[in-house]
């Protein structure tokens, strides 16, 4: 018997999320107009600053001037994750520890891990 794929991306559906009435196995989280507007507002600005250092080399801008520009990208991701970071742990992670789902300690500590290399 064939095994029931998610219809997002094809893998083996084993999650209890689903979409459109289907098994899913990648996880969201619906986010307040605030939270929402603050981390766009940020991505666009970091987006802006990609697209300026692009111009920087089309024009043949000298690289130490550009390599500052990358350092000011990196600072804006960070502090990026940094934000998204504190809402996951204020909501996803403490609704998911109230809720005795203990596998999601592993799965922040996993995450820090990614973040840290």
């Amino acid at each position: 018997m064939d095994e029931e794929k998610c219809r997002c991306c094809e893998e083996a559906a084993e999650c209890e999320e689903e979409l459109n009435g289907v098994s899913c196995c990648h996880k969201t989280k619906e986010r307040s107009q605030e939270e929402y507007k603050r981390l766009i507002h940020r991505l666009n600005r970091i987006e802006g600053q990609i697209r300026g250092i692009r111009g920087m080399v089309e024009k043949n801008v000298y690289c130490t001037d550009i390599l500052v520009q990358v350092a000011a990208v990196n600072a804006a991701l960070a502090a990026f994750n940094r934000e998204l970071l504190a809402d996951h742990i204020k909501t996803c992670v403490k609704r998911d520890i109230l809720a005795g789902k203990d596998e999601t300690i592993d799965e922040l500590v996993t995450t820090l891990q990614k973040l840290m290399k």
